[in-house]
């Protein structure tokens, strides 16, 4: 296959947003002496892209006055309180006709190294690839690569939407890519998390920074291995609702996310970092949900399936699952053992909050534990 050596590559800076969490503009916040978009904005200047577009909404004008925005399209999203689909349709739009595709930075990811960025447009131009996203330890991250054949297609999205919106349209033209870059899934989000990672700056080691995310894990002990084995794969509020349960009616909990704390899981038996099923205990009574919110899904699934899981279940509305089932199909996954997926996952109980979601998984797995039983 020839590579597409010609081909012009953009990167759009999504940097619109409101940062309500933060109390204050999360893009002018500090870390290493530089904002959060200078060493996102060095970062891109430092890769082999032929044009930059920043895409400023909330706080435009005091992020023009603090940061060097020269040699850079600034464009002003003034629909940027709709949702993050108004930011990548302006970016998009703003690109020169000339350039083939765009990365997709996010303004609150600084430690994405210019190596990985440039590693992704390689890919891009090897594989022929509509999308081109980065993994991390078997984790989707960002930027994603998008061809200028789906501009479209996200120029279209509506509310406070990504691009992983149309993943599910191009799955056979989507390329995963495995990087040496924890940078892809680390981004601040909170005080606490630049609290966290002030010490460190862009270019620190891998190590250091997966010590400062706290990724430890704990060693299971005692009769962990004789009890029914919970895997839960993700951090939301579902999920953590769930260890708890799990822990409550004594099951061997591992909770599975790149970036977990293990404050976050009290329920936990320990937590891992790396989505490899190999690493948990072997048990003829493992039951897994996936309650990632769309960002690990298929890559937990497929794995889950094929380590004979007794339980298996996803956590999104049916229209999500069906895309994720689909997506597993065309990679080879056997009808009849997609079958065994739950999707929605739990009992209907008419659950709407977190901690209701979570009791009614927990009831179907209790269900399903009595019925092999």
């Amino acid at each position: 296959m020839e590579q597409r050596v010609e081909e012009s590559l953009g990167a759009v800076i999504l940097a619109a947003g409101v940062s309500s969490r933060m109390g204050e503009p999360k893009q002018l916040l500090r870390l290493g002496g530089k904002t959060l978009l200078e060493q996102v904005l060095d970062n891109a200047r430092n890769a082999a892209v032929d044009e930059i577009v920043v895409v400023l909404g909330a706080a435009a004008e005091n992020i023009r006055q603090e940061v060097d925005l020269s040699r850079i399209k600034v464009v002003i999203n003034s629909s940027y309180q709709l949702g993050m689909s108004t930011s990548l349709g302006a970016g998009l739009a703003a690109l020169d006709p000339t350039i083939n595709a765009a990365l997709v930075l996010l303004a609150d990811q600084p430690f994405v190294r210019p190596t990985t960025l440039d590693r992704i447009g390689g890919e891009y131009r090897r594989s022929h690839a509509q999308i081109v996203i980065p993994l991390y330890n078997g984790f989707r991250g960002n930027p994603v690569l998008l061809d200028r054949s789906v501009f479209p297609e996200v120029m279209a999205l509506s509310g406070d939407v990504g691009c992983r919106a149309i993943f599910g349209n191009h799955l056979e033209g989507i390329v995963k890519l495995p990087v040496e870059d924890v940078g892809i899934l680390l981004d601040i989000d909170s005080k606490a998390d630049l609290i966290k990672f002030h010490r460190v700056s862009v270019g620190t080691p891998d190590e250091s920074l997966l010590e400062l995310a706290d990724l430890d894990g704990r060693e299971i002990v005692g009769d962990a291995a004789a009890r029914p084995e919970l895997i839960i794969v993700g951090q939301e509020p579902v999920a953590m609702a769930l260890a708890r349960l799990g822990a409550l009616l004594n099951f061997t909990v591992t909770a599975i996310d790149p970036v977990l704390r293990v404050s976050d899981f009290p329920g936990a038996d320990r937590v891992l970092h790396r989505l490899d099923f190999s690493r948990v205990l072997q048990s003829a009574e493992r039951y897994v949900v996936v309650a990632s919110k769309g960002r690990f899904d298929e890559e937990a699934l497929e794995q889950a399936l094929c380590t004979g899981s007794a339980y298996v279940a996803l956590v999104a509305n049916k229209k999500r699952g069906q895309e994720v089932l689909r997506s597993l199909e065309l990679k080879g996954c056997a009808a009849e053992m997609l079958s065994r997926v739950q999707v929605p996952a739990g009992i209907d109980i008419g659950a709407e909050t977190p901690q209701e979601i979570a009791l009614s998984i927990m009831a179907a797995i209790v269900q399903a534990r009595r019925r092999d039983s």
